[in-house]
C-alpha cells in the first residue's frame, strides 16, 4: 500500500505536516529514527526553556527579601534539576503519541534511508508515499579543533544531559542557543564568559536590542566578548584553556568547560537526496515557494535553504505543505516579515520583521520609536523595568517591526506578530486600550509616543 503522503522526519515540522494532512483526509506515515517531537522536544526548544525556569526561580529567590520574605539559602542539587526538566517532556511526548494514534498516522520507528522514488526504506522495511515529504532536522555544529567530547568540550546536547554543574564556562557564540545558556549558567552563580565572532551579541537582532543585552549581560556579571576569534583550545585534567583574540589583543581564559553554540547545520548526509533530483546548497535543501524540492518531493523545517531554524517556521511549513498536498491553496510562511524570533535569555528578547537597519536598505523612510519597561507599572511591580519596545515603521504607513528586550517580552510577542502581518499603522496600534497594569501596555506606550500623543512616556 502506497500512503498520501510520507514524512520523514518528526520532529515539529514532521508530526505539524502529519497530524495537518491526516485531518485533511490523507492516508499519513511518519519515518522517525529516535522519538516523536524531535530536537525541539527532546533537546532543544522544550528542555531549554524548562532550565530557564527553573533559572528564573533562582532569580526569584535572590529577589525575595527585597519583598520581605526570607527563603534561605539558594543550594541546589544540579542532577535533580536535570531531572525535573524531563518531567515536561514525557509528558509531551505521551501527548504526541496520543495524537498520532488518534489520527492514524503510522510512526515507523528507525533510520530512513532512499530507495527507488517514492519509497523509504527503515531498516529493510519498504515505506511508500505519493509524495515524499523531508523533515530531518538540524543538529548542533562545531568548530575546527572544537571536537565535543560531552565533558569539557561541549554542545547545547550535552549541556542539557549533563549532571555536572561548572563553576567556570566560556561560551561560545552569542546567537539566541548561547545566550540562553549564558542566562541559565549565571543564574546558578557559575562564571560566564561569551564568545562571538561577529561585531555584537544576538547579531541577527536589532542592534538595539543587542546594545541592551550587553549591558545587562555585564550588570549580571556575564562577560561579553564580541567581534572575537578562538584561537586555541588546550584540555587539561583540570578543565580548559581557551585562547581568543580580540581588537589584536591575545586573552587567555581558564575554565571547567566550554559550550560550542554557533548553531546548527542540516542532518541530511548520507540521504544522497540528489539521486531523486534534489538540488542542496551545503547539505540545505533547496525549495520553491510551495516547499517543493522536486516532482512530488518536499521539506520542510531546519533542513531547507535560505529559512529560519525555528520550530515555529517549521510547524507553519508543514500545515503548508499538508494543505498543499491536499489540493489546497495554503499562504505560504512569509520569512521576512512573519516569523517571530523569541530569545529566553534574561532579559527575554522578542521580535518579528525588520529591524532598523533592514528598513533602511529597503528604502522606507524610517521612523522609530522606544519606550522603556521604566514607565511600565507592572515592570516595576516585578522588578524587573530594564528594556524597551521600540517600533519601526515607515513615516505615512505601516509599522515595519517590533523589538523587544525586557520582562517576559515573549508573551507580548503574538501582539507584535498581528502588528506587521496585518500592517497596522501607528495611530491603529495607539487606538487599542491596553489592559492596565500589564507588560503589553508597553507597546501602547511606544505606538501613543509614535503619534505624538504619549502618556507616561
Amino acid at each position: 500500500m502506497a500512503y498520501d503522503a510520507v514524512v520523514l522526519g518528526g520532529g515539529p515540522g514532521g508530526y505539524a505536516f502529519a497530524f495537518r494532512a491526516a485531518t485533511l483526509g490523507l492516508n499519513v506515515a511518519i519515518v522517525e529514527r529516535d522519538k516523536l517531537g524531535g530536537t525541539c522536544l527532546h533537546r532543544g526548544c522544550i528542555p531549554t526553556k524548562a532550565l530557564l525556569h527553573a533559572a528564573e526561580t533562582m532569580d526569584a529567590i535572590a529577589d525575595a527579601k527585597t519583598l520581605g520574605i526570607t527563603v534561605g539559602d539558594r543550594s541546589f542539587d544540579w542532577a535533580e534539576v536535570q531531572r525535573a526538566k524531563s518531567e515536561p517532556i514525557k509528558k509531551l511526548f505521551a501527548g504526541l503519541q496520543g495524537v498520532a494514534k488518534a489520527r492514524k498516522v503510522d510512526v515507523f520507528s528507525g533510520n530512513g534511508s532512499l530507495g527507488d522514488r517514492g519509497t523509504i526504506e527503515v531498516d529493510g522495511r519498504r515505506v511508500e508515499g505519493r509524495n515524499i515529504v523531508f523533515a530531518p532536522g538540524s543538529y548542533a555544529r562545531s568548530l575546527p579543533g572544537l571536537d565535543p567530547d560531552g565533558e569539557k568540550i561541549i554542545t547545547s546536547d550535552d549541556a542539557l544531559t549533563s549532571e555536572t554543574f561548572p563553576a567556570k564556562i566560556a561560551i561560545i557564540g552569542a546567537g539566541a542557543v548561547g545566550v540562553e545558556f549564558a542566562s541559565v549558567y549565571r543564574s546558578f552563580g557559575a562564571e560566564v564568559t561569551v564568545i562571538e565572532a561577529l561585531d555584537r551579541v544576538v547579531p541577527l537582532e536589532d542592534a538595539d536590542l543587542s546594545k541592551e543585552l550587553a549591558a545587562n549581560f555585564k550588570r549580571r556579571g556575564i562577560a561579553t566578548f564580541a567581534g572575537a576569534k578562538v584561537d586555541d583550545v588546550e584540555k587539561s585534567d583540570g578543565g580548559v584553556k581557551l585562547t581568543f583574540t580580540k581588537a589584536s589583543k591575545t586573552e587567555t581564559l581558564d575554565v571547567d568547560q566550554v559550550l560550542v553554540a554557533v548553531g546548527r547545520g542540516p542532518a541530511t548526509d548520507g540521504l544522497d537526496l540528489e539521486r531523486w533530483g534534489v538540488e542542496v546548497d551545503r547539505g540545505y535543501i533547496v525549495i520553491d515557494g510551495d516547499n517543493r524540492a522536486a516532482d512530488n518531493v518536499y521539506a520542510i523545517g531546519d533542513c531547507t535553504a535560505r529559512t529560519p531554524q525555528f520550530a515555529h517556521v517549521a510547524f507553519g511549513m508543514g500545515f503548508a505543505t499538508a494543505e498543499r498536498i491536499a489540493g489546497g491553496s495554503p499562504i505560504a510562511v512569509d520569512f521576512e516579515r512573519g516569523v517571530p524570533h523569541a530569545t529566553y535569555c534574561t532579559p527575554e528578547i522578542a521580535s518579528v520583521g525588520l529591524t532598523e537597519a533592514q528598513a533602511k536598505e529597503k528604502g522606507y523612510d524610517v521612523k522609530v520609536t522606544k519606550h522603556n519597561f521604566a514607565g511600565i507599572a507592572k515592570a516595576q511591580m516585578i522588578h524587573s523595568a530594564r528594556g524597551f519596545a521600540k517600533l519601526v515603521w515607515d513615516e505615512g504607513g505601516e509599522i515595519l517591526g517590533v523589538h523587544m528586550i525586557g520582562p517576559r517580552v515573549t508573551e507580548t510577542l503574538a501582539e507584535a506578530l498581528l502588528i506587521v502581518g496585518w500592517e497596522a499603522r501607528p495611530a491603529e496600534v495607539a487606538a487599542f486600550v491596553h489592559p492596565h497594569p500589564t507588560l503589553s501596555e508597553v507597546i501602547g506606550e511606544a505606538a501613543l509616543e509614535a503619534i505624538g500623543k504619549p502618556l507616561h512616556g
